[in-house]
C-alpha cells in the first residue's frame, strides 16, 4: 500500500491521494464506537493518510473534539485539518440553514480552534455557500484569517462554476469539496473544468456514495432512524433496486481485476486526475484497510470503459439529497 501525496491544488498544502471524512464517526449514519474511530484516525494517519476532514456541525462540535483525542500526542503538523463550518443546527439535531456572515465565519472558527485544541486550521471552508451573504465577504472574512494566522488555507464545498471565479479573485483558493463518484458526476460539465482552470483542487466525498458502492450493501439492510439514508433518494424502494444492480455489475469487473467493489470505485474517482483526492467515510479499521487498498489499484484504459459499461454516466436512480437539501446546492444550479 503507497499513499502519495502532492499539492492540493496549484496554491494549497501538500496531503495524501487519499483523505479520511470523519463525519459518520458523529453524526449522520447512526451510532459510532468512539475508540474504534479514534484508533482508526490513528490507523490512517500511521498509514500515511493526513488530509482529515471534519465539520464544526458534525454531531455539534463532538466530531472536532474526536479528533483533538485522536491526535493527542501526536505532531499536530503531520496532520492536514480541513474544516467546514457555517451549517445551523437544533437542539433535536435538525437544520436550520447556513450562516457564513464574516462575524460569524470568525465566531465559528474561534470555537473550532478551541475544540480541535489547536492554534491554526489548515483549510476552513463554508459548508455550503449562504445565500444572504456574497461569497466575496465570506472570503474575504477567512482571508483576514489567514493574515492573522489562524488559517492556512481557503476551500469551498459545493459551489458552482460562477461562485468559484468570484470567490477565486478574492483570494487564492485551495480546493473544492464536492460529491464525485460514478453514481454522481455532475462535476464534469462545468465545475471540474472551471477548478482546474483556476488551479483549483478537489477533494471528492461521497466517493462510494454512502455506502451503496461499498459493495456491503444489500436491499434487506435496515438503519438507524438517525442515518441519513433513511431518506436518501437514492436508497429508496426501486431506485435502491436499481442502484444495487449497478453495483452488481461493478463487482463482475472488480472480482475480474482481483480487487473490491470499493477498490474499484475509489481508483476510477483517483485516475480522474492528480488535481482530485478521494476522501474515504471509514469509521473502523478494517474498511479502512480496503480503502487503503485501492491506492495500490492501476486501472488501465481497458478497466477503465469497463467499468463505465457496468456503470454508465446518469446510471443512478434518485438525486444525490432528498429535495429540501437539494436546494442547497449552488454547485447544482
Amino acid at each position: 500500500m503507497t499513499v502519495q501525496e502532492h499539492a492540493l491544488g496549484s496554491t494549497g498544502p501538500r496531503v495524501s491521494s487519499l483523505g479520511l471524512g470523519l463525519m459518520g464517526m458523529s453524526d449522520l449514519y447512526g451510532p459510532a464506537d468512539e475508540a474504534e474511530s479514534i484508533a482508526t484516525i490513528r490507523a490512517a494517519l500511521d498509514a500515511g493518510i493526513t488530509l482529515l476532514d471534519t465539520g464544526d456541525f458534525y454531531g455539534m462540535g463532538d466530531n472536532e473534539m474526536l479528533l483533538r483525542s485522536a491526535l493527542k500526542g501526536r505532531d499536530r503538523d503531520a496532520a492536514v485539518i480541513s474544516v467546514k463550518f457555517g451549517a445551523l443546527r437544533d437542539p433535536a439535531g435538525g437544520w436550520s440553514g447556513y450562516d457564513a456572515r464574516p462575524e460569524a465565519v470568525k465566531n465559528f472558527l474561534t470555537y473550532s480552534l478551541r475544540r480541535l485544541g489547536t492554534d491554526h486550521i489548515d483549510i476552513y471552508r463554508p459548508a455550503r455557500l449562504d445565500p444572504d451573504v456574497p461569497i466575496e465577504e465570506t472570503v474575504g472574512a477567512i482571508a483576514e484569517m489567514v493574515e492573522a494566522g489562524y488559517v492556512r488555507h481557503i476551500g469551498l464545498s459545493e459551489v458552482g462554476a460562477e461562485t468559484l471565479r468570484r470567490a477565486a479573485a478574492v483570494h487564492p483558493i485551495s480546493d473544492l469539496q464536492i460529491e464525485y463518484s460514478l453514481l454522481s458526476r455532475g462535476i464534469e460539465k462545468e465545475i471540474l473544468p472551471t477548478a482546474r482552470e483556476l488551479g483549483i483542487g478537489v477533494t471528492a466525498y461521497g466517493v462510494l456514495s454512502r455506502g451503496l458502492l461499498s459493495g456491503h450493501w444489500s436491499a434487506d439492510r435496515s438503519v438507524n432512524g438517525t442515518d441519513f439514508r433513511n431518506i436518501s433518494p437514492r436508497f429508496q424502494g426501486d431506485n435502491l433496486r436499481h442502484n444495487l444492480a449497478l453495483v452488481e455489475a461493478l463487482r463482475a469487473v472488480a472480482e475480474a481485476k482481483g480487487v473490491t467493489v470499493a477498490q474499484a470505485a475509489i481508483a476510477w474517482v483517483a485516475s480522474r486526475g492528480q488535481d482530485i483526492v478521494p476522501l474515504v467515510g471509514a469509521r473502523r479499521r478494517e474498511r479502512l484497510a480496503e480503502a487503503l487498498g485501492a491506492a495500490e489499484v492501476d486501472l488501465s484504459a481497458d478497466d477503465l470503459a469497463a467499468v463505465e459499461q457496468a456503470v454508465p454516466q446518469g446510471a443512478a436512480a434518485g438525486e444525490r439529497y432528498a429535495a429540501p437539501m437539494m436546494a442547497h446546492l449552488d454547485s447544482e444550479r
